[in-house]
């Protein structure tokens, strides 16, 4: 895998299933806004459910830091509709739902599994200029937790706007950061 970090997504242009409705995704539509790619194996299977249901109970707090989720699988977003019809975990999720059949995401990411024709649990945060900030890949049978990737993207916004600070370990909004200097150095 490339060095991710800063690294920008080429155009793109994708298919979404939201609250009922279907819309389209591109480059373009990340500016202005944080962002959160939560790509995922497969719809109908066993752990992305959790996930994706985690993550819709804790979406209003992702909303509330002016960033948007979109969950990626590789299957279609009519797909997702249908996942959505047969599930009350899924039926609950307000965030888009991004269809990539072709797996042009999620090999621009750096995250399919060519074999299997199915992205890793990847999640990317971001910013609001479409780099990405912070990035973490688990093998397919490894679930994510979406209070904790709140608390890594509440992390990384302070970060942006102090840049002369840094967040330790379990860090939250409102703990005292660190001012990276020498006087710090084997002190901590």
């Amino acid at each position: 895998m490339n060095n991710l970090i800063h690294f920008v997504p080429e155009d793109f242009t994708v298919s979404f299933f939201q609250k009922g409705k279907d819309g389209t995704l591109t480059k373009e539509g990340l500016m202005g806004h944080w962002s959160v790619f939560f790509f995922y194996p497969a719809d109908f299977t066993f752990v992305c459910p959790t996930e994706l249901g985690d993550m819709a109970d804790n979406y209003e707090k992702f909303k509330a830091e002016n960033c948007e989720v979109y969950s990626v699988s590789e299957d279609t977003h009519f797909v997702h509709k249908a996942w959505a019809d047969a599930s009350d975990t899924i039926k609950k999720i307000e965030f888009p739902m991004v269809g990539d059949p072709a797996g042009a995401l999620a090999r621009q990411f750096g995250v399919l599994d060519e074999n299997a024709g199915q992205a890793y649990r990847a999640t990317f945060v971001l910013n609001d200029k479409a780099e990405v900030v912070l990035y973490e890949v688990n093998d397919m049978s490894i679930g994510r937790n979406a209070e904790e990737l709140l608390r890594k993207l509440r992390a990384a916004r302070f970060v942006a706007e102090h840049g002369d600070q840094v967040c330790p370990a379990k860090w939250q909004p409102g703990a005292e950061t660190l001012k990276p200097s020498l006087d710090l150095v084997g002190m901590l």
